[in-house]
C-alpha cells in the first residue's frame, strides 16, 4: 500500500491537540503543576456530584479539600461498588460483562461510544474501566506529544512510507486487556493506520515469517517481546526495518532498550500506563521516563499512605487520572513502587523524571529437545493460562530448564476446579509443544502464589522458586 494521503488527515486531530500539549508545556513546570491542580479542583467536584461512590466517601470532607486530604482508593472498593462509582448512571457491570464475555466485542464501543477494557489482575483481582472519547483522546495526543514526529529524519519517513504507514502488535490478544482494545479501536476509527495484530502466544517461527511477509511500519510489544524479536533480527532470520518501536507493559531495562536500539537502528519509546490510566508517562530520547504530569498526578507514598520525600523509592503510588471523569480515578492505590527524582532532565523537558518498578516477570529459558535453548516470554505464558482460567491468582515457576509449576489457590473463592487446572497443564503442554519445547513438564506446586513483599503485586512467571 502507498504512503496514503489520508494518513496525514487521519491523524490531524491528534496532531492538533498534541502540538497544542507541547506549546502550554512549553509555559514551564508552575504551569503544568497549576494546571493539574486545577483540573484536579474540577474532577473532584465533578465526582462529588455525580458518582455515588465519591459522595459517600467525601461525606465528611469539606467542600474545599485540597487533593492530598481525600482518602485514597483501592481497587476492591471500586468493583465493589461498580454500579455507584461512574458519573453516569448508565454503567452497569452485569452489562458491561455480557458485552465483554464476547471477544468481537474487544475495542468496539460501548454505550456512548466508550472505551472498555480490562486490568489483568496482578495485584489479585482484576478491574473493568470504562473511557470516554474524550479521555482516549487525551491519551492519543499524550504519546504523539512525548514521541514528536517532527524529529523524523529521511530516514524514519522513507521507512515508514515502505510500509505503507501500518504497525504490528504483539501482545495479549485474548482478552479486553488495553492494548488489544485500544488497537482494535484505532481499527476502526483510522485503518489507515492500522495493521495486524498477532497473540503473543504464536510460535516465534511463525511470528517472524508473518512480520517477514507483512513488515510494519512501527511495531508495539512488551520489552521481553521486543528483545527476542531483535535477537531474530540479529540472526538475519527477521527482515523487518520499523521507523519506530513502542514498548509498553513491563519495565524496558537500559540494556533491553540498547539491545533493541541497535538491532532494529530505530528509536524505541518507552510507555508507561495502565488499565487505570493508560498514558501515564512517556520516556524521552535520553530514556528517562516522564511522567504526564498535566494530565496524571503521581503521589509516592510509604505502607502508610504518608508522602515519600522526592528521590525516595515510595511502596506505592496514588494515582489521579485527570483525563477521565466517566469512570473518576481518585488518589487510586496503583501497587507501583516508583521514585520521583527532584533534578530536571537534561533533554530539557519540563515534566518530572519518575523511575517506576512495575510488572517484572521472568523471561524462561528452556531445553529443546534437539539441543540449545528456547525463550519463553511470560505475557505468553500468562495468556495460556488465563485463557483458560480466567483472571484469578497464579503463578508459573520454572524448576530448572525442563520443568514449570504452577501454583494456584488451593481453597476458598479463587480456587480453580480439579477440571480447571488439568485444562490448564494440558493448554501449558500444548502451548510449549508448539513453540519446539514438547518434553518439558507441567506441575501443579505444592505453594500457592504470593506478591511480591517490595512491589505488592503478583510476580506470575517466575525463572525460578523463591
Amino acid at each position: 500500500m502507498p504512503f496514503p494521503h489520508e494518513l496525514v488527515a487521519a491523524v490531524a486531530d491528534c496532531q492538533l491537540l498534541a502540538a497544542q500539549m507541547r506549546l502550554e508545556r512549553a509555559a514551564g513546570r508552575a504551569w503544568i503543576d497549576s494546571t493539574a491542580r486545577r483540573r484536579a479542583e474540577s474532577l473532584v467536584a465533578h465526582a462529588r456530584e455525580c458518582s455515588p461512590f465519591y459522595r459517600d466517601l467525601y461525606r465528611e470532607l469539606a467542600p474545599d479539600a485540597v487533593l492530598e486530604d481525600l482518602p485514597p482508593v483501592r481497587k476492591h472498593a471500586l468493583m465493589a461498588r461498580f454500579d455507584d462509582w461512574a458519573t453516569d448512571r448508565r454503567v452497569n457491570r452485569r452489562d458491561l460483562e455480557r458485552f465483554l464475555a464476547d471477544a468481537d466485542n474487544i475495542g468496539q464501543p460501548y454505550q456512548r461510544g466508550w472505551t472498555v477494557w480490562t486490568s489483568s489482575g496482578t495485584t489479585g483481582e482484576p478491574g473493568i474501566f470504562v473511557q470516554d472519547a474524550s479521555a482516549m483522546s487525551v491519551y492519543d495526543a499524550l504519546i504523539m506529544a512525548q514521541a514528536d514526529l517532527r524529529e523524523w529524519g529521511p530516514r524514519e519517513i522513507g521507512r515508514w512510507a515502505r510500509a505503507g504507514g501500518g504497525g504490528a502488535l504483539v501482545v495479549a490478544t485474548g482478552a479486553p486487556y488495553p492494548a488489544i482494545a485500544a488497537w482494535r479501536r484505532l481499527a476502526r476509527l483510522n485503518p489507515a493506520l492500522a495493521g495486524d495484530a498477532y497473540p503473543i502466544t504464536l510460535p516465534q517461527r511463525e511470528l517472524v515469517a508473518a512480520l517477514n511477509r507483512n513488515p510494519p511500519a512501527f511495531l508495539s510489544t512488551y520489552p521481553t517481546m521486543a528483545l527476542l524479536l531483535a535477537l531474530e533480527r540479529n540472526a538475519r532470520r527477521l527482515a523487518i526495518e520499523p521507523a519506530a518501536i513502542w514498548c509498553g507493559g513491563e519495565c524496558l531495562s537500559p540494556f533491553a532498550r540498547e539491545a533493541i536500539e541497535q538491532a532494529f537502528d530505530c528509536r524505541v519509546h518507552d510507555e508507561y500506563g495502565a488499565a487505570e490510566c493508560f498514558a501515564i508517562g512517556s520516556a524521552c530520547s535520553l530514556g528517562a521516563m516522564h511522567c504526564h504530569a498535566d494530565w496524571a498526578i503521581l503521589e509516592p507514598v510509604d505502607r502508610d499512605a504518608r508522602p515519600v520525600p522526592p528521590g525516595a523509592a515510595s511502596h506505592t503510588v496514588l494515582l489521579t487520572n485527570l483525563a477521565n471523569r466517566l469512570q473518576p480515578i481518585i488518589r487510586y492505590d496503583l501497587g507501583d513502587s516508583i521514585r520521583v527524582l527532584p533534578e530536571p532532565c537534561a533533554c530539557g523537558s519540563p515534566l518530572p523524571i519518575v523511575e517506576v518498578q512495575g510488572r517484572s516477570d521472568d523471561v524462561i529459558a528452556l531445553d529443546a529437545p534437539g539441543g540449545g535453548t528456547v525463550a519463553i516470554v511470560p505475557l505468553a505464558l500468562e495468556a495460556v493460562v488465563e485463557g483458560v482460567l480466567g483472571a484469578v491468582p497464579f503463578q508459573v515457576v520454572a524448576a530448572g530448564s525442563r520443568e514449570l509449576r504452577l501454583r494456584w489457590r488451593h481453597r476458598g473463592e479463587g480456587a480453580p476446579s480439579t477440571r480447571s487446572r488439568e485444562r490448564c497443564r494440558r493448554a501449558l503442554r500444548d502451548y510449549l509443544s508448539s513453540q519446539g519445547l514438547p518434553d518439558v513438564r507441567v506441575i501443579e506446586d505444592a505453594l500457592e502464589p504470593a506478591v511480591d513483599a517490595r512491589s505488592g503485586k503478583l510476580r506470575r512467571v517466575l525463572a525460578a522458586a523463591p
